[in-house]
């Protein structure tokens, strides 16, 4: 809150210790990072990515953790994941030890 209120600046580092950077990459690698975190989110599936977004910009609004968990099943993407074939595919995919193939239905 106190960085938020401020604008106090920190470097790519700091932010790093505090919590609020995933990775630091080096010079001139920034875009071979952001590629490779692309990737890795792409190989999810894309109802899951969505569910996972709703359940936290959502669960901002609830007045404890417990409560975002409790309610997170009354939010529209995770009740459509939760519906979808894609659900199962990623437990099946990983008993089956091979890459999941997602519908994204």
């Amino acid at each position: 809150m106190g960085m938020i209120l401020t604008g106090r600046r920190v470097a790519a580092r700091e932010g790093l210790e505090l919590g609020f950077v995933n990775e630091v990459a080096p010079a001139g690698e920034v875009m071979a990072l952001a590629r490779r975190w692309a990737q890795d989110i792409l190989a999810n599936s894309p109802m899951s990515i969505r569910a996972s977004k709703q359940t936290v910009n959502k669960g901002l609004d609830e007045p404890t953790l417990a409560d975002a968990y409790r309610n997170q099943s009354g939010y529209p993407a995770v009740k459509a994941l939760f519906r979808s074939a894609d659900v199962r595919e990623g437990p099946l995919a990983f008993a089956q030890k091979r890459p999941p193939k997602w519908t994204g239905r």
